[in-house]
Formats: structure tokens, sequence, C-alpha cells
């Protein structure tokens, strides 16, 4: 890779662990000190994330994009409708190691403690992972890609909200259970009711009212 894309893949992991969160200041020549290297390089990685929606620019400079309601709600939607393809697609699809490796990672999830939220989230990404796999649409799946670099800028994880993870657990085996059954019309029901949930979950942590 160039120094630029370094640039870029190594902020793309400071955001996946929050070493940079939504609202900082960032500063060319902090990110080049950071990773040794000249402005320029770094200036071209922070312009394709600018143009990627994940920093944007503030009354104080460069930030890490922070979502309000209707760009969380416009974000939703668009998981909505790809997370009910990934569904569809993998009733048609799935192999036998496909359903295989979503039902262990399926029973893990479930079987987590709810009070370690990281976790859950964790296998809850990876529950996901395996669905976009099966669905076998390498198309769809650099769509997603894309999708959840964007889903990094939401704060916290929703498994933290009591109860979540125990209905989740049911909506993921609903999933999977329509996608053992070949039932793509229920699969991709299950799973935009899925998004939907998660949607109204994530709305009441940002927006209390």
């Amino acid at each position: 890779m160039s120094i630029a894309q370094t640039v870029y893949a190594a902020f793309i992991d400071g955001l996946r662990i929050g070493t940079y969160l939504p609202g900082d200041r960032i500063r060319a020549e902090d990110v080049a000190k950071t990773f040794d290297v000249s402005r320029t390089p770094v200036r071209e990685a922070l312009s394709r994330l600018q143009e990627r929606g994940l920093l944007q620019m503030t009354a104080t400079g460069l930030a890490v994009t922070q979502l309000d309601r209707t760009a969380v709600l416009e974000l939703y939607a668009v998981r909505e409708l790809m997370e009910g393809s990934a569904a569809r697609f993998a009733a048609q699809h799935a192999s036998p190691s496909d359903l295989f490796t979503m039902r262990q990672i399926a029973e893990a999830f479930a079987a987590t403690p709810a009070d370690d939220p990281a976790r859950v989230a964790q296998l809850n990404r990876a529950f996901h992972a395996a669905l976009y796999e099966a669905a076998h649409n390498k198309f769809l799946l650099t769509i997603l890609d894309g999708m959840h670099d964007t889903l990094m800028l939401l704060p916290s994880t929703t498994f933290a909200v009591g109860g979540r993870q125990g209905d989740a657990v049911g909506e993921h085996l609903a999933i999977l259970d329509a996608i053992e059954r070949r039932d793509p019309d229920a699969a991709e029901d299950h799973a935009r009711s899925h998004i939907r949930h998660a949607r109204d979950t994530r709305l009441g942590m940002m927006f209390q009212y």
C-alpha cells in the first residue's frame, strides 16, 4: 500500500477501536507526527476520509463526523435494505458450512453474559459477517463493508441497553431458521425487523427527548 493508504487504513482501525471519537478534532500535523510521515500523504488520506463522510469540516476545523438524528435514520434505512438483501441471498445460496458457522455464532451470542456488552457486540458483528458471507454476493459485501465503516461513528453499543441482547437472540434465531428453511421472504422480513429494533434502541440511546 502507499503511505496514504496505510494512514487511511490505520485511521479506520482507530475509529473501530475508539482511538478517534465523533467530534474529535483532527489536525494533519498531529496525524503526520503519530505515523511519522510527511503531511502530503496524510492530507490525501484525510481527504479520502472526508469524501467517505467519516470526517467533516466544522467551524473549528476538520473533525470526526457526528451523526445527527436524521443521519442515523438514513443510515439505518439503508442498513435495513442491505441486511434484508443479505438474508434473502443467504436463504438462496448458503452452504452447509455457512449454516453451521452461523448456528455456532448464534449459540455463542446467546450464551454470553449480558454484563459483557463488548463481547456481545463482537459476537453480533461475527454473526452478521457470517450472514454476509453466506449471501455469496461480492458486490453486496463491498457495499456492506463501506456501510459498516460509517456505523463506527455510532457511540458505544446497543447491547449496553438492558434486554437488548435477549431480544436479539430471538431475532438472530428467526433469521437463521428462515435461512435454513430456504425461505427468502421470511429471512428478509426477519432481518429487516431485526435492524428496525436495533435502530429504535440506538435512537433511544442517542436522542432522549
